[in-house]
């Protein structure tokens, strides 16, 4: 090869190796000025090796100098991210933050991950965790599924010298069976614009989650069994306190947040000693581990798990450990097997939620939390029936007995335009907007914070294909791609520009209250704190129109919580 050959061998590697306007600029001037030096023929030959080696380290240094190739150095070692020009974002993915749960590690709290040398890529999402399909709306952009499952992934904007952002540490939902961090409507690139370091979590779900047994508590030194799912949130909790500064992020202004099973995990890392101090606000969307989503009591959570330790052909943990994750998970949809979720272990929680809340030993932090217009809806309640009154007083009988007339005051059902609207606010109340209340009014009577209410009434509009109209409300989950600014990545349906002005006002809230722990801001409704007025309480409805109103739906829900104290998940 001729010396002006390997010239332009190494003009084409400096441009290739730019990833911005920026450094090709740098990558030009840099082989400018290797044409201009005077090198002889016989020098390029011998040495080409080396200059080719500088030619990389050049640039490497440029192409780091832009942040096009952003890396960060971690307590276990250093990662290598993706940077997005056109957002202006750097991401990092499948970022381990415990070891793999796999092995004798299987059903044990998580474990610290081993470190590495060298640098670690970080350019893509890590295995969802093991899971049943069990939810038809779930898209994942994930590398398969395994037990190796406990990564996380952040999105932060280009680092600058001594930023200090501030964080949100988000839990998908998915009934703690499914469920995974790289969901599209989970993206944290749409806060991250706003100034905020995001991340997702992967945790353990369903039975790999969530079994609990004597035999795994004997083996325990704190004599506990099951939550290995919420010990994972913890974990991933203590690893954002050792590492988000690396990312441009403050680790004393750290947000959790989650919707369904993220917001019950919320709840649920508020109440628990081990996660307290670890966050400094919470927002919860649509779920709570109370009312009537009480965590059931560790007797029975062992008890149902010895019936599937017997149903699996099981006779010990070894057993258990030595079977595929794929016999478990499929052994979880026999009809007689008892779903799995979180228990009073008395270490990750060691009284009930409720109990820890109406003591006040939960955390301190303000909290954003609320539901949605359409939790539920009436025909989950007739099974196939008609939906007419008398029908109705059947549904309430068979729900309430004696108490049948009192629940038809509260939701009344005297003509059929009536008991829709009613039926559906049962429905959606009895599946989750009670919890989600119990929250909100213990947190407001003993948080000593601020607690901001919402009421998200913005139906998603039609389907692009045409299969389906607008809904009616707001259904469990519609608030996700609004409140953190995904809309343009769920392309199922044909936004409207209402829809996208009541997004830029809830990512809008949550993005203020991430920063200050108050949603308000320039340009945004006014939201009050939670607060006792009329015989209500100040709640924020979030939809065409924003506003504040006064909730007196207290009734109905102090109602619930007389008809099933001992409720549980």
């Amino acid at each position: 090869m001729r010396s002006s050959e390997r010239l332009r061998l190494l003009s084409a590697i400096l441009t290739r190796r730019a990833r911005s306007p920026r450094s090709v600029r740098k990558m030009k001037t840099l082989v400018a000025a290797a044409r201009s030096m005077t090198m002889p023929p016989v020098f390029i030959r011998r040495h080409f090796s080396l200059l080719l080696a500088l030619v990389f380290a050049s640039a490497a240094s440029a192409v780091f100098a832009t942040g096009a190739v952003p890396t960060v150095r971690t307590d276990t070692g250093a990662l290598l991210g993706s940077h997005d020009a056109k957002s202006g974002l750097d991401e990092f993915k499948g970022i381990p933050y415990a070891a793999p749960p796999v092995g004798s590690l299987r059903w044990k709290p998580p474990q610290p991950v081993s470190g590495w040398t060298g640098v670690r890529k970080a350019d893509h999402f890590g295995p969802r965790c093991m899971q049943r399909p069990l939810y038809g709306d779930m898209v994942f952009r994930s590398a398969g599924m395994s037990e190796d499952c406990l990564y996380l992934n952040v999105w932060a904007p280009t680092r600058s010298p001594g930023g200090k952002l501030p964080v949100l540490v988000y839990f998908y939902g998915g009934g703690f069976w499914a469920g995974d961090g790289s969901e599209p409507r989970y993206d944290g690139a749409g806060l991250a614009q706003r100034g905020i370091v995001t991340v997702t979590v992967n945790y353990r779900l369903d039975v790999l989650g969530f079994l609990a047994l004597p035999a795994l508590a004997d083996e325990s030194p704190q004599h506990a069994s099951g939550n290995y799912g919420l010990l994972d949130q913890n974990a991933a909790l203590r690893w954002v306190r050792r590492n988000i500064a690396a990312f441009g992020g403050d680790p004393a202004r750290v947000t959790i947040g989650g919707e369904s099973a993220g917001s019950m995990s919320v709840s649920a890392q508020m109440a628990s000693p081990l996660s307290k101090g670890l966050m400094q606000r919470a927002i919860g969307e649509s779920g709570a581990l109370l009312g009537n989503l009480k965590p059931r009591p560790l007797a029975l959570a062992e008890q149902q798990g010895e019936a599937f330790e017997k149903r699996v052909g099981a006779h010990s943990l070894a057993d258990l450990r030595a079977m595929a994750a794929s016999v478990l998970l499929k052994a979880c949809d026999d009809k007689d097997i008892a779903p799995f979720g979180p228990t009073i272990d008395g270490y990750f929680l060691p009284r009930s939620p409720e109990v820890i809340y109406r003591a006040g030993a939960q955390a301190h932090i303000p909290l954003l939390v609320g539901s949605n217009s359409q939790e539920g809806h009436y025909a989950n309640l007739f099974h196939d029936a008609p939906p007419t009154p008398a029908n109705y007083r059947v549904v309430l009988h068979r729900e309430f007995g004696a108490h049948a007339a009192e629940a038809l005051k509260l939701y009344p059902g005297h003509t059929e335009t009536e008991l829709k609207a009613s039926g559906t606010a049962l429905a959606g109340d009895q599946f989750i907007a009670f919890a989600t209340w119990r929250w909100m009014q213990l947190q407001h009577q003993t948080g000593q914070a601020p607690v901001y209410y919402y009421y998200f009434t913005q139906g998603r509009p039609a389907r692009r294909d045409g299969s389906a109209g607008p809904d009616p409300g707001a259904v469990h989950s519609g608030e996700i791609e609004y409140a953190l600014g995904n809309l343009s990545g769920n392309a199922v349906y044909a936004w409207t520009p209402a829809d996208r002005q009541v997004s830029a006002t809830m990512e809008g809230y949550w993005a203020r209250f991430i920063k200050t722990g108050n949603p308000n801001g320039p340009g945004l409704p006014h939201w009050p704190a939670t607060a006792d007025k009329e015989g209500g309480l100040l709640r924020q409805v979030i939809g065409v129109p924003t506003h504040t109103r006064v909730d007196h739906d207290a009734a109905r829900y102090e109602f619930l919580q007389r008809m099933k104290p001992d409720a549980h998940l």
